[in-house]
């Protein structure tokens, strides 16, 4: 029979590799995520169990851990925001899952950080710490590992801020030249935590996973670069610590928009004081050896969609940006300009009172898909919204107007842009 392994955030970036490296070793994995669509997606061929990890109670975690061989905790956030809470995810979930598995044989694997500590600079290395503390003192058998920087083919968080940090344009940015970073490779540390599944290395210890050596921030990037396939940069710019501040709060503010931008100010904090660990306590307990950054990166060779999604990213904020300005000061102007806009219908012969709703309705339409393309959450349907408006303005345009197409300023012909803008981000926006 089967052993039965439950993945919590099994659709993760880690969570997912994981459940693959399980599946390798002959485990039935069920997998633990709040979104039955991305759930279905990355692995339609696995049980699921739709919930929020951070609501879920100790009895439900009981219910669902009952027959449970191993359960590996992939779930985790980088910040507090408008769909993640720190404290609830890593410190109040994991306490529920020990309390569901106390009396039980079942191994709890924990996918922590290297470097946590609960005087660490940031809320996500604090919160974890207390997270690894509270199964640490819990009755259960218990194993924390806790990787570096993972790198791995799927560009998401910290994967994609890299790629896209090594494909901007002509110069190179030095931030951070303190800074030594060290790598895994997601395939290495789904294997260990399958390896540690298996039972082969016992229980109660807290292990690093890192390659040996070490770069800096700019030498990480220039070596992705290479990897991409782009030139070397012609400049080399020292970016002042307070831009990086300001990057880093703009990014927090983006996050009660619903945006996980790998910016935020925990993973530049993170970054700054370095991402490093050591490979003994793993090496002496006979794990196998983990890839350096060359070994990685020769695993995962780049090719064309990589040097495209990495130029994507950098311009996916910037598109998004210009649809909200543009729809935002297009509604502004039409109430502003409210007697200059009906003039244009009311010339037509439309009645004034049609064209008044017409133009104060357009307004308000238009202000609505300038906030809405904003947030997460809305931000393909309010791209879906504009192209869909446009359409009706250049419509009814072309029948109350149609001289407007040969305008010389292009009245009509610059809608036909932004229809195309907004159709790129609806298409290309991922969450994973």
């Amino acid at each position: 029979m089967k052993k039965k392994a439950v993945v919590l955030g099994a659709y993760g970036f880690i969570g997912a590799a994981c459940v693959r490296a399980l599946k390798q070793k002959g485990f039935s994995v069920t997998g633990v995520g709040r979104s039955s669509a991305l759930a279905r997606a990355e692995f339609p061929d696995i049980e699921w169990s739709i919930r929020d990890i951070a609501q879920t109670s100790a009895s439900d975690w009981k219910q669902l851990l009952t027959d449970a061989d191993v359960v590996v905790n992939a779930s985790g956030a980088l910040q507090d925001g408008a769909r993640d809470n720190l404290k609830a995810i890593h410190e109040t979930a994991v306490s529920r899952v020990c309390e569901a598995l106390s009396g039980t044989n079942t191994k709890f694997i924990q996918i922590s950080a290297a470097g946590v500590s609960e005087d660490a600079p940031t809320d996500f290395f604090r919160t974890k710490a207390k997270g690894d503390a509270i199964i640490m003192s819990s009755a259960v058998e218990w194993i924390v590992l806790r990787p570096v920087l993972v790198l791995g083919a799927q560009a998401y968080g910290g994967t994609a801020l890299l790629r896209a940090a090594a494909a901007f344009p002509a110069v190179q940015g030095m931030i951070m030249p303190k800074a030594k970073v060290q790598t895994i490779h997601v395939g290495d540390l789904a294997d260990a935590v399958a390896e540690a599944a298996e039972g082969r290395m016992g229980t109660r210890f807290v292990a690093d996973l890192t390659e040996t050596g070490s770069q800096t921030f700019s030498e990480l990037t220039e070596k992705l670069r290479a990897w991409l396939g782009f030139p070397a940069w012609r400049f080399r710019v020292k970016v002042p610590a307070w831009s990086l501040k300001l990057l880093g709060r703009s990014a927090d503010a983006l996050g009660w928009l619903g945006w996980r931008s790998p910016l935020r100010t925990n993973a530049l904090r993170s970054l700054e004081a370095g991402i490093s660990g050591d490979p003994d306590t793993w090496q002496k307990l006979g794990g196998a050896p983990l890839k350096s950054l060359r070994e990685t990166l020769d695993e995962m060779p780049a090719t064309a969609q990589e040097r495209m999604f990495s130029r994507l990213y950098l311009a996916l904020p910037l598109a998004i940006g210009c649809l909200s300005l543009f729809w935002l000061l297009s509604g502004m102007f039409g109430l502003v300009s409210f007697s200059k806009a009906t003039a244009v219908l009311t010339d037509q012969g439309v009645s004034a009172s049609l064209a008044a709703g017409a133009v104060v309705s357009g307004s308000i339409f238009d202000l609505v898909l300038g906030l809405a393309v904003l947030f997460r959450r809305w931000t393909r349907l309010a791209c879906l919204g504009m192209i869909a408006l446009s359409a009706v303005y250049l419509t009814a345009g072309s029948v109350l107007t149609p001289h407007l197409w040969l305008d010389p300023l292009g009245v009509f012909v610059k809608v036909l842009p932004g229809m195309a803008l907004a159709l790129l981000v609806a298409l290309v926006l991922e969450e994973r």
